[in-house]
């Protein structure tokens, strides 16, 4: 098979021909090449598929319908590979519950699915860490809630295996207060705000526990300029230190919180104005590392409800690539390229696995992406309801099989 007339691009750059697949692997890279059977791309990319993180799943209740469905999803907007979030319930913190999770990986019919484990039971203890990495977790995840000595016992754990320690930042005494960041636009809508302090304290802690324990750290989800300056500092101090934000937080103020906005209420709070053009800054600055769509689904009884009342998150999954390609690249923030660092190459080195290069001689993991197509969003659950955006994802090759997405 050929796929004819497309863009090549992964995390080297961008280059115009034709791909041969053979038996689930790229065979050939060139120009004119013939086949039997032809996909004619009309110039789309043929790209990597993309690794998301950051995932949660509906409700952030973990069972089978709803992993199945999260394969769905985010297959249709062009992730191949989705990492979700430890603190589900019943949380990845035992045995038990790690292989019930494993039992609803198989048979699924979109983007592979893997698992983070929660190094935190709910009574603040250690779960068995060394146990649930063993067993097939693909990382520990860490809430800065736990007190310093159970951090730096996580801290030697992480040393011991050599994984990547996913940690979210937060003050437990301060985020149980708030709602949304404490702001003048919290301040006119009336609602408890939690200040940027709660993220930018334990950044800082983390970094000397990942300086002191020589462990690599990747901060999960975040939403101060600071935090991002106090890393990239730590980075060039030789720290194995690295930072996700979300698309939201780079395109969105907490501005749209106005008229009790529930799709809004994110976790971490959505930034004001001034600190979003700061974080859009450290985007084209190279001090981010990696993108998450930060998905977070939940049943309309629990987000068509007064805003204190109403859970965190919002729906992006569906449409991941489109909305990357229209917010950030062609609004003119990053290339197709740096892209693909920051939504294949850099998730998947974190979970342990290379990705993002397209070459001859590996199993082809990849989709075409037709960036000329337009479409409304359509989901009362997306910050980007009734926004038209740019692209569509046309098709997604996982070895040997093929997945026609195109609506």
């Amino acid at each position: 098979m050929v796929v004819s007339n497309v863009i090549v691009c992964d995390a080297h750059g961008e280059k115009s021909g034709d791909v041969r697949i053979e038996d689930g692997v790229i065979t050939e890279i060139g120009s004119n090449l013939k086949d039997t059977q032809i996909i004619e791309a009309h110039g789309a990319y043929f790209m990597p598929l993309l690794v998301d993180t950051n995932i949660r799943l509906q409700d952030g209740i973990l069972n089978s319908k709803n992993i199945k469905v999260i394969s769905k999803e985010a297959l249709q907007g062009g992730v191949g590979h989705v990492v979700l979030n430890a603190d589900s319930t019943p949380a990845v913190d035992n045995e038990i519950v790690l292989e019930f999770a494993q039992s609803g990986l198989s048979d699924l019919n979109g983007a592979k699915v893997d698992l983070m484990l929660n190094t935190l039971k709910e009574d603040a203890t250690l779960s068995n860490i060394a146990i649930l990495l063993k067993k097939g977790a693909v990382a520990p995840y860490m809430s800065t809630i736990a007190k310093n000595n159970l951090a730096i016992k996580i801290a030697q754990y992480v040393q011991m295996y050599g994984v990547t320690l996913f940690c979210k930042a937060e003050d437990n005494s301060l985020i149980n207060s708030g709602v949304m960041l404490e702001s003048d636009v919290s301040s006119k809508l009336g609602l408890a705000g939690i200040p940027d302090l709660s993220e930018v304290l334990h950044v800082s802690r983390m970094i000397e526990i990942a300086r002191h324990f020589k462990i690599k750290i990747l901060f999960k989800s975040i939403a101060s300029p600071r935090s991002i300056y106090l890393i990239d500092k730590a980075k060039k101090e030789g720290v194995d230190v690295r930072c996700e934000v979300s698309l939201h937080h780079l395109v969105h103020s907490d501005a749209a919180c106005e008229n009790f906005n529930t799709t809004a209420k994110l976790n971490p709070p959505l930034a004001c104005a001034g600190d979003v053009e700061l974080l859009q800054l450290a985007l084209k600055n190279h001090q981010i590392d990696m993108l998450t769509t930060l998905h977070q689904p939940s049943s309309p009884v629990n987000k068509e409800v007064a805003f204190y009342d109403a859970h965190y998150g919002c729906e992006a999954l569906s449409d991941a690539l489109p909305l990357y390609y229209t917010k950030l690249v062609k609004s003119g923030l990053i290339s197709m390229s740096e892209l693909v660092k920051l939504s294949v190459k850099n998730p998947a080195k974190s979970i342990g696995f290379e990705a993002g290069i397209i070459e001859v001689g590996q199993k082809v993991n990849a989709l075409l992406f037709n960036p000329h197509a337009k479409g409304i969003v359509n989901n009362k659950q997306s910050l980007y309801e009734g926004e038209e955006l740019s692209g569509e994802v046309l098709m997604a090759f996982d070895a040997k099989k093929i997945f026609s997405l195109k609506a």
